[in-house]
């Protein structure tokens, strides 16, 4: 087995390991969902005018619903896990190096979103228990790193888009893919490079991303963070305002 593909098994791993935990506390599981709807939500209000941007709108509507969603891929996670080697000999290598960087990002927000949602309670909650909870179960740096994979994938589907030879193979992926068990993955790699593809060009889109989501960062774990959260009127220029 490849270096890459002991790699992604690593990281699918770490998520199945993160569900199996959800699985036997049911509490968990519902905090969970609720987080990462939470989570959508404030996606939503921080990129609420890139969403309805003409260039911009359907790679902001991909990183919400792929990348900072609540959907369970828990389908196409196992697809993933059966045929992996594969995934290292039939894909070219700059999409295999995708898949990495999909499954470490995947893996890091499970475990971040598990951290976060045990010490949510389970009566209703907002801003104040979020940011509480954001500050206890992670650092400035871990959550850094979550978002520079989340630009990372970005730049290599953009990538993709200025190459034709490598979209050409891309498509002709679309049988074997399919026979191979491994369509889910087809299916987001072709959906991310059409979203790309159609921006022609998506550094001012993954800048700005870059930009607000890294004052979001900054702002949650300020020190003031969670009283200023229970201001009766917030400022919506404010990450903390933006928020659900």
């Amino acid at each position: 087995m490849t270096a890459s593909a002991t790699t992604i098994l690593a990281h699918l791993g770490a998520v199945a390991a993160e569900r199996n935990a959800r699985r036997s506390d049911a509490a968990l599981g519902r905090r969970v969902q609720q987080l990462k709807a939470y989570q959508q939500a404030r996606f939503a209000r921080t990129h609420g005018d890139m969403l309805a941007h003409t260039r911009y709108g359907a790679a902001a509507q991909f990183f919400l619903d792929d990348l900072y969603g609540p959907s369970d891929f828990a389908d196409r996670d196992a697809q993933f896990a059966r045929i992996v080697p594969a995934i290292t000999r039939m894909f070219p290598q700059e999409i295999v190096q995708t898949v990495d960087a999909l499954g470490e990002l995947h893996a890091l927000s499970e475990q971040l979103d598990s951290r976060m949602a045990s010490l949510l309670p389970d009566a209703a909650w907002g801003r104040v228990e979020y940011l509480r909870a954001w500050q206890a179960t992670a650092n400035p740096e871990e959550r850094q790193h979550q978002l520079e994979l989340v630009l990372t994938l970005g730049r290599r589907l953009d990538h993709f888009t200025r190459n034709r030879l490598l979209r050409q193979s891309l498509r002709m992926m679309r049988g074997p893919a399919r026979a191979a068990g491994l369509a889910a993955l087809q299916a987001f790699l072709e959906r991310g490079f059409d979203t790309f593809a159609a921006m022609k060009g998506a550094g001012p889109f993954l800048d700005e991303v870059r930009s607000r989501e890294q004052a979001a960062i900054r702002r949650f774990f300020a020190p003031d963070a969670v009283a200023a959260a229970t201001a009766s009127v917030l400022n919506v220029g404010d990450p903390i305002g933006q928020l659900p």
